[in-house]
């Protein structure tokens, strides 16, 4: 599939990489919609939520957790963070590989205006 991700997991793209493991890749947002914005990125290639399987329980959980290190690590834990995954074009997703986007830094305010 390609995507700029998976050019980032790769390393043909360059990165400010904040996190990694086995699964898992994390970076800074090259268009922050916070002062915090981290994209939390599953290696294996997962197109959208309506794509994760069952088999994939664990990997979700662990993207979960990673989440939550990175906000105690960033210092952002205490005062609070927003996690966000886009599903599909009415949902606001651009790039066609399951991440998570970690904002912080700043009080928040509604998810929608209508």
């Amino acid at each position: 599939m390609a995507t700029i991700f998976t050019k980032i997991i790769n390393r043909e793209i360059p990165a400010d990489i904040v996190y990694e493991d086995e699964n898992l890749i994390a970076f800074k947002d090259i268009n922050p919609q916070a002062p915090i914005h981290i994209l939390v990125v599953t290696k294996k290639e997962i197109p959208t939520i309506n794509d994760i399987s069952p088999e994939d329980r664990v990997l979700i959980g662990e993207a979960y957790i990673a989440l939550s290190k990175i906000a105690k690590d960033l210092g952002v834990a205490e005062n609070g963070y927003r996690v966000i995954t886009n599903c599909n074009s009415y949902g606001g997703q651009e790039v066609f590989h399951l991440h998570f986007h970690l904002l912080a830094g700043k009080p928040l305010g509604p998810m929608l205006s209508l």
